[in-house]
């Protein structure tokens, strides 16, 4: 029986430790792969809306797979690094001043990535879905709002909603798996703010009682810097002021004293100048070169340092081509005679870096985009939507039909149908060839 006895007692002894090292260990983890249990409870509402909205967006982003699915994948880590900060704030103290913004750096990094990778991806077909995506990312951004981060968040799910009804309006009625590629990615932030309005509503919910948070824990961290060298012995003390006697003060005052008061016969002593000493008489004193400067350097402007020029940036190919409902013109150059006559209404048009070139589009489409031209020239018959102008100038359009213009420092020619033209500034003309009506302009 003493045998059994002790043998007990090690195990409960084994056991407590074993308990003490998985406790410490989670506290020191606070990342999305750990177990909600025991955890507080906006931890485990956050962490079911990474189960279902966050999760089914996810499954239909890996079956459209491309580009869409690598997006998706960062949008995910940026909501585990999310759930790591949640973590980290019901067990910890809020910090101030920069060591809270130390602390929501790797979120906003991972937000810039998710930016960077739609900036990097223009000519993608899945353009609008990742253009959707990148414009409100910055949702994520929410736990540093106070005191209103549910209106942020609303604010940012209503500038994807612009690119969403592209997707719906392109897909609506070919790929279903699309629209529901809509659904459940609105869905994320639609959740996210009434978790928000439950949990967080003037801003993220610090604990009151735990310890100072000094950084995001369970974060992969760099490679470990070891110990530098001590830092060096410091240098030797300064000179001792030197210190003078009060009356070699006064002898010296005295001294001076005497040589300002003698009047006229100060000048005896100043050294006369004979004409061979003066370069205006004796040239020769020209040629020879000028004494050596024993005082500072005089300033003079530094030259400016000349940049080595970087590698010229890679020229794209031209392209016109029709990859499923988009058609695609882009880096075209001094080109007068592209024409695209082969076209059906649900159709769109993407023109992109086109540089002093002339395009005709026959036929009527969905809609028209001029993305980063100069000095465009755009004849088409007529649209369904809109025809949107965005970081272009000199463009001229010449309207065959009726339609609607988002456009900025360019000139539309119309018919004698009726138009609606907006604009973002004063640099727009309108030029009729009969009769207009303009039924809505801004800054025209």
């Amino acid at each position: 029986m003493a045998d059994m006895q002790n043998l007990v007692e090690r195990l409960e002894r084994a056991v407590g430790r074993l308990e003490a090292v998985s406790h410490t260990t989670d506290m020191h983890l606070g990342y999305g792969d750990s177990p909600s249990k025991g955890a507080v409870p906006y931890v485990q509402a956050f962490d079911s809306l990474l189960a279902s909205p966050v999760a089914e967006y996810l499954k239909i982003s890996k079956e459209i797979g491309g580009d869409v699915q690598k997006h998706a994948e960062m949008v995910h880590t940026g909501l585990k690094l999310e759930r790591a900060l949640l973590v980290t704030a019901s067990q910890c103290q809020q910090p101030a001043g920069n060591k809270l913004s130390d602390l929501l750096a790797p979120i906003s990094e991972q937000i810039q990535e998710v930016i960077t990778f739609r900036e990097k991806n223009r000519g993608s077909k899945l353009f609008n879905h990742l253009s959707a995506v990148s414009e409100s990312i910055q949702a994520l951004g929410w736990v540093a709002m106070a005191p209103k981060p549910g209106p942020y968040v609303k604010e940012m799910n209503d500038t994807a909603m612009f690119y969403t009804n592209r997707v719906l309006k392109e897909y609506k009625d070919v790929d279903k798996k699309h629209v529901d590629w809509v659904k459940a990615y609105l869905s994320i932030w639609t959740e996210l703010q009434a978790y928000i309005k439950e949990f967080h509503t003037t801003g993220l919910a610090w604990s009151k009682t735990g310890p100072v948070v000094k950084e995001l824990s369970g974060l992969p961290s760099g490679p470990s810097v070891g110990s530098g060298p001590p830092p060096p012995p410091p240098g030797p003390p300064p000179p001792p002021v030197p210190t003078s006697s009060g009356s070699d003060d006064s002898a010296s005052r005295s001294a001076l004293f005497a040589q300002i008061n003698q009047g006229e016969r100060i000048t005896h002593a100043l050294k006369h100048v004979s004409d061979d000493m003066k370069t205006h008489k004796n040239p020769a004193l020209k040629a020879q070169s000028g004494p050596v400067r024993s005082g500072p350097k005089p300033f003079s402007a530094p030259k400016p340092q000349t940049i080595p020029s970087s590698k010229p940036a890679t020229k794209e190919p031209p392209l016109l081509e029709l990859e499923g409902k988009k058609w695609r013109v882009e880096n075209q150059e001094n080109v007068s005679n592209l024409v695209i006559d082969d076209t059906e209404l649900k159709q769109v048009a993407y023109i992109y870096k086109c540089v002093n070139t002339t395009l005709q589009i026959k036929g009527k489409i969905n809609s028209i985009t001029v993305d980063n031209c100069k000095k465009l020239g755009l004849v088409f018959d007529d649209v369904v939507g809109i025809v949107e102008i965005i970081n272009s100038s000199f463009i001229s359009k010449w309207n065959l039909g009726c339609n609607k213009f988002h456009t900025a420092s360019s000139v539309v020619k119309v018919t004698n149908q009726r138009v609606n033209v907006e604009s973002q500034r004063s640099l727009v003309n309108v030029l009729p060839n009969l009769k207009l009506r303009v039924l809505r302009s801004a800054g025209v």
